[in-house]
This record gives C-alpha cells, structure tokens and sequence, in this order.
C-alpha cells in the first residue's frame, strides 16, 4: 500500500495597498496573510508599489507586461485572494481596481475569474461612511466575478482606530480580532472547496 501524497499547501495572494509602501491597507491584508500563513499557507503579496509598476488596463491590447503575468498567473494558481484597498469618496482605490480589472484575463480560464473562491477584503478609509460603502463596492466586485466574500469583512476608521503599535503590528484587539477570524474563514473555505 502506498501513501498517499503529501496535500499541496493552499495558496493565498495578496493585492492591495497605496502609493505609499507600508500603508495601512498593505499591513493589513499581510497580517491576514501572516494569520493564513500560521494556518499552513503559502502566500503572496502584490503590494501598492508593485501595482503602481501595472500599466493601465486596455482589454484591446492582448500584450501583457511581466508584472501584469506575474499578478494574473499568482491569482489563476490560488485558492484565495486578500484584497485591500483604502477608501477613497467612497468608493476603492484606482490602483486597486487596476489591478482588478487586470484580472478580466482569467475570463476564459478552466476557473473563471474567482469561481468559487474565498476572498478576504480589507478596507481602510477616514470616516465610517466611506469604511462601509468601500466595502460594500469591493463585496460587489467578488460576486460579479464569481467569488465568495467571507463572512467577516475588516474595515478600519483611520481618523478614530489606531490599529497599529509603534512596531507595525496590529495592536486593536477588534482588529486583531478580525484579521485572525477572516484568515480562519479564508483557510476554512479554501481547505472546503477541495472536499
């Protein structure tokens, strides 16, 4: 009798962030990552710099640069996406729309888009307002491109929360709270879609 072969592990990536490298929304969606990691991930992160290094998106021009295939080719090969965003007028950033609508090239895939996939989303922004309906903008986002949102969506007031401790790491026990219950989410999901 043989043994049977190792599980590959789950495969998590990251996109999100600013212009500005370590931004609130970079941390965060890597503190669910690390959270994913813990639970026997491997991850990948497309941070705010990397995507601001993506061309704008032209679904005439089949040409793709090779930052465009490394994003597209590590979300076609994952079992679950982070996504973050700060949330600007209400609404998700232009980088990270970018970024997603980059993605359009997984349309014709064995998985279109994110069929059946768990998505973790992670906003932050100056003001409840904009904290909800950012969130909301990006859960419909998910749906319209097959995927399933966990249940837990983290959203962070940047005016009244201060989620980080002076060395980067999430302090907010709320928050903390959070991102530990979506990576559970995310794994659980992940770990029952190949059942």
């Amino acid at each position: 009798m043989t043994a049977d072969p190792m599980p590959r592990r789950k495969r998590v990536v990251g996109l999100g962030g600013t212009f500005r490298p370590a931004s609130s929304s970079e941390r965060l969606v890597r503190a669910v990552l690390a959270a994913c990691e813990a639970l026997g991930a491997e991850t990948a992160m497309f941070d705010g710099p990397a995507l601001a290094r993506l061309p704008h998106f032209n679904p005439e021009h089949a040409e793709r640069t090779v930052e465009e295939r490394e994003l597209v080719d590590a979300v076609r090969a994952c079992d679950a996406l982070v996504i973050g965003s700060p949330g600007y007028h209400g609404g998700y950033s232009g980088l990270v729309k970018n970024a997603v609508d980059l993605l359009e090239d997984l349309r014709a895939d064995t998985r279109v888009y994110f069929d059946g996939m768990p998505v973790g989303l992670v906003v932050t922004a100056a003001g409840w307002q904009a904290c909800g309906t950012t969130l909301s903008a990006l859960r419909d986002v998910v749906h319209a491109m097959r995927g399933w949102p966990t249940p837990v969506g983290i959203a962070v007031n940047s005016v009244e929360q201060r989620p980080f401790g002076a060395d980067g790491v999430v302090a907010d026990e709320g928050i903390a709270s959070a991102v530990q219950a979506q990576a559970r989410q995310i794994m659980g999901f992940a770990f029952g879609s190949s059942a």
